[in-house]
């Protein structure tokens, strides 16, 4: 008899615990629900938004929309219906640099009661904490707000911790002020200043490491490395004016025989400037994990 008890209790708690770890799972997965923002959108006008960073990845759910990043506005979507009086809901998702997961639910108007949405002022309205956010590859895990706030608390300190790579010519001096590491990347803190009358039009960086007996003449052999990220685009640096930019690359070391070129270069002109940086330079790097970083 006891075990006819046994048995039966033992088939109840059976049937039960199935939908009961379904509910739990429902319940839990329930928690992590990201609310959708409400939009509208038309056929004859265009919808902006403004995003706190440059957009990396944008999903329409169905053909009812157009969408694209604005020209020379890499934080900027433009979206716009591409069927007239669509009766369906649909939707889209947008993720940006600083790794934020941004998802709309679009519905078709005529007549919208608003065309531009600035996602910056939402931001400071809305909860940091991150549980939104999307870690990308190229970071090996680390989180993108953090890695934006390290490059806005070394660029807003302005603290001068190296003072021996420097590089001046024709009124144009370039220099590295602090490179740091943390989590497995560097941050290089670099200063441009402009002491000529001239505007100095910025054509690209670049990051290259080359053996040193060929550094200050025609390099041979060449690692080029690129930035993951970095602080702010900068396009020039006006007459008499500096500008600061910090940039973040993974973490490397090189050889005693090799070295690190930090070059600048002009565009339409010729007053380019190279830092060169070595191994003793990089494992010297200095630890941010003492930084007060304020979310």
């Amino acid at each position: 008899m006891k075990n006819s008890i046994y048995i039966v209790m033992f088939l109840l708690i059976g049937n039960i615990n199935p939908l009961s770890a379904q509910r739990m799972g429902a319940d839990r997965l329930g928690f992590g629900t990201i609310k959708p923002y409400q939009m509208a959108v038309t056929f004859d006008k265009t919808s902006h938004l403004i995003f706190p960073s440059a957009i990396r990845y944008v999903d329409l759910g169905s053909e009812y929309l157009i969408a694209g990043k604005a020209e020379d506005a890499e934080n900027v979507l433009r979206v716009k219906a591409a069927v007239r009086d669509f009766e369906k809901e649909t939707n889209f998702s947008v993720i940006t640099e600083d790794g934020r997961f941004f998802n709309f639910d679009v519905y078709y108007s005529p007549y919208p009661r608003q065309l531009n949405y600035d996602l910056q002022a939402m931001q400071r309205f809305v909860d940091k904490s991150g549980n939104n956010e999307v870690l990308f590859e190229e970071l090996g895990g680390n989180s993108p707000s953090l890695a934006g706030l390290l490059l806005e608390t070394i660029h807003r300190k302005n603290k001068r911790t190296i003072k021996h790579i420097g590089s001046k010519s024709f009124g144009i001096r370039f220099a590295l002020k602090g490179l740091y590491i943390h989590n497995g990347k560097y941050y290089f803190h670099t200063e441009l200043k402009n002491n000529s009358n001239v505007p100095f039009w910025i054509d690209f960086i670049t990051f290259k490491i080359v053996d040193k007996k060929v550094a200050k003449r025609t390099v041979v052999q060449e690692r080029s490395i690129i930035p993951l990220r970095m602080y702010k685009p900068l396009a020039t640096v006006p007459a008499t004016s500096y500008e600061r930019n910090v940039f973040l690359l993974d973490q490397f070391t090189i050889a005693d025989d090799k070295v690190l070129l930090i070059g600048i270069y002009e565009k339409n002109g010729s007053r380019n400037q190279v830092l060169e940086v070595e191994n003793a330079d990089l494992v010297n790097a200095r630890l941010v994990n003492d930084m007060h970083l304020k979310f």
